[in-house]
């Protein structure tokens, strides 16, 4: 297959540019502001040990329990002190994570406790100072409890949530690895290695059998066979004489050759592939998750009623009144529930997954589950198994029998990594079929495989060779078989046809059932592939799929995705190979097949662990369930807000109620209780 490359496309962007960029939009992604929060474990524990002496000392929510130890003025001193490592230490990653969130102009969960552990630690302070150095009367609440145990849940809350989600891998580092380390350049007929960053436009290199391509090029002398799958997901053989295209990345066959580079860095087939895989993770990433969405709403909600109450009550009383409830409004507005109210249900879900064989890469995207009403898949390797298998071999006439032909042809393709060799291999030794050594095995140019076997020649050819020169064969039969989405080869000797071999790849058993199930779950499915209209309309119909996109690029994949959410749609993308991952990133929900590429399983939000594309079956149930329990416990967690922040603020004072810190301690714990017990009962 042959490819056009655009040149002027992408410029600007070198190869070390957009590895770093890509590991930008991964972090992004998997993550968001809470990847830069460094060691959450360590700074759990430190703030937790610090926290002990903190409790023992300060009253909760200015209630005096049983258990306090005071000795004025020298404990609150000291609570003091720790209150501000625990303050600096504990909350620097909130401070990080809330500068983040307020340079993309969207405040969420980091700005909302950035918010609210500041405005206790200042006042705390100025408690403090009030009680034990100015000696003010009444004295004045600290709030170094709710400082400690804040800062300790949510570091645990995140803790938990990043432990649960694998660790970002670099779809882009590994579309980089993609490329050898060297090429052999051709100058004056000597050859001589230099690196793949200096190779320019017009440079002559040489590339061995088995080699990787180090660039986009034209081929100006020899002829081989590439496997192309990079670019087309099929694992099949494409011929190349001078004057073709070959992509860097792509693999040698057998033969060696010279290519003029017509592309590289950010020329190049790769770097294009890079440029989409990473501007559809960094969109994608734009997105902010329900909890985000929930913790702005409360950040506005309480900077409002906190500005409201303090001027009502300036008004109404004085500046320490005014200025203790404001402060009691922004305490509370951060409820511990928050912090573990998805976290929790996180855990539970991702742990669900890794038993029913998924790895949830990127949980946000799993909340636009609801919307989906398209899944597009690739054919090879997620609707069918990706590897080549004898369906059918014959005998031409009653020169040999068919098990002869299967033979000579297994002599022939003794020790070719080649796919459809491997498939005549294995056939051969499924059959309990011996074949005889052979000898002088040349790949022949414009021709196929030639050798002797026995003292007689015998040569695999194509139907295209056949008809070239004109040798008689089946054609009918030709056509049934190809039809069906076969590969055929067969065995010449001389100029008689002895029998052929058709290949082709298998359907996975699971995929009929899969696609009836999405049709039943409202979602129309699509086969998307870089194979001929033929293979994939007899695959597509074997499986009950209508809609067929064949012939396609890794940039027409990615097209299509964005087409589609362009008109309103939502959409999954299933697949396995470098060709998906643009298409994979672009989804709303990438779902890469665990036995594809590190590329594709990098670009992807969850990869099907067992290869199965029945189990997206399962992850749409599960995913449904996830954002179910997440709601759930975001109102609960936010719930506490809507009743505690309006009492804290002294809406119902002119009857003579104000928020009891007791109650609001109560309310605090027990809402914290019920989240975790949802969450632990979610179910697939």
């Amino acid at each position: 297959m042959h490819h056009e490359m655009n040149h002027e496309m992408h410029q600007g962007h070198d190869m070390n540019q957009m590895s770093m960029h890509g590991n930008d939009s991964d972090t992004m992604e998997h993550g968001g502001h809470m990847m830069h929060m460094g060691n959450l474990k360590q700074k759990f524990w430190v703030s937790l040990i610090l926290t002990i002496p903190v409790l023992l000392m300060s009253p909760m929510m200015g209630m005096k329990l049983p258990f306090q130890i005071t000795f004025q003025p020298w404990s609150d001193y000291l609570v003091a002190v720790l209150g501000t490592i625990i303050f600096i230490y504990g909350g620097k990653p909130f401070f990080t994570g809330a500068k983040g969130e307020l340079a993309d102009k969207k405040p969420a969960m980091m700005t909302l406790i950035a918010m609210g552990i500041t405005v206790a630690y200042f006042y705390s302070i100025y408690a403090v100072i009030a009680n034990d150095i100015i000696h003010v009367t009444p004295m004045v609440t600290d709030f170094f409890w709710e400082l400690a145990t804040l800062i300790d849940i949510m570091l645990l809350g995140h803790w938990i949530e990043m432990n649960t989600v694998m660790n970002a891998g670099s779809a882009v580092e590994n579309l980089a690895k993609l490329l050898p380390d060297v090429a052999h350049k051709v100058v004056n007929g000597k050859t001589t290695n230099v690196k793949i960053a200096d190779l320019k436009v017009g440079d002559v290199l040489q590339v061995k059998a088995g080699e990787q391509v180090p660039a986009d090029g034209v081929l100006v002398d020899g002829s081989t066979s590439v496997n192309e799958a990079l670019v087309t997901g099929e694992s099949q053989m494409v011929a190349k004489q001078v004057n073709d295209e070959v992509v860097g990345g792509s693999v040698n066959g057998d033969g060696t050759f010279e290519m003029k580079v017509t592309g590289t860095g950010d020329s190049g087939y790769l770097s294009q592939v890079m440029k989409l895989v990473s501007e559809a993770q960094n969109s994608k990433s734009d997105k902010q998750n329900m909890a985000d969405k929930v913790a702005g709403y409360l950040f506005y909600a309480a900077l409002t009623v906190a500005i409201i109450a303090f001027l009502i009550w300036l008004w109404v009383a004085n500046l320490p009144m005014a200025l203790s409830v404001a402060v009691t409004v922004l305490v509370i507005a951060c409820p511990h529930a928050l912090g573990l109210a998805v976290p929790l249900v996180v855990a539970r879900s991702t742990s669900l997954a890794a038993q029913n064989g998924l790895l949830i890469r990127n949980r946000d995207a799993l909340e636009q589950v609801n919307k989906i009403d398209y899944a597009l898949m690739d054919k090879t390797g997620t609707l069918t198994e990706g590897n080549f298998k004898v369906n059918d071999y014959g005998t031409s006439g009653s020169k040999m029998t068919a098990d002869q032909v299967l033979s000579i042809m297994a002599s022939l393709e003794h020790g070719s990594s080649h796919p459809l060799a491997q498939g005549i291999l294995a056939a051969a030794k499924q059959h309990n079929l011996t074949p005889a050594q052979a000898s002088d095995i040349n790949q022949e140019t414009g021709v196929g495989l030639s050798g002797m076997v026995d003292n007689q020649k015998y040569e695999i050819v194509s139907a295209a060779y056949l008809k070239q020169q004109h040798l008689d064969y089946d054609e009918d039969e030709f056509n049934q078989l190809a039809s069906a989405g076969n590969s055929v080869s067969y065995l010449l000797s001389g100029d008689t046809v002895l029998g052929y071999v058709a290949q082709g790849d298998q359907i996975k058993s699971s995929s009929k059932a899969f696609v009836a199930s999405l049709k039943s779950h409202g979602i129309t499915p699509v086969m998307l592939t870089g194979d001929n209209q033929l293979s994939a309309a007899k695959v597509a119909q074997q499986i009950g799929i209508t809609e067929v996109r064949a012939q396609l690029r890794p940039e027409d994949k990615a097209k299509i995705v964005k087409e589609l959410q362009g008109q309103g749609h939502h959409v999954i993308m299933i697949g396995d190979g470098v060709n998906d991952a643009p298409s994979l990133a672009q989804a709303d929900i990438g779902i890469a097949i665990g036995s594809g590429t590190n590329v594709a399983i990098d670009s992807a939000d969850v990869v099907l662990v067992k290869s199965n594309p029945d189990d997206v079956i399962k992850l749409l149930d599960l995913a449904r369930n996830t954002n179910r329990k997440m709601t759930e416990n975001l109102w609960w967690g936010a719930g506490y807000n809507l009743i505690t922040i309006p009492l804290a603020a002294g809406v119902l004072a002119p009857i003579g109620f104000m928020l009891n810190p007791m109650v609001g301690a109560a309310v605090m714990s027990l809402s914290t209780i019920i989240v975790a017990i949802n969450a632990l009962s979610l179910r697939i």
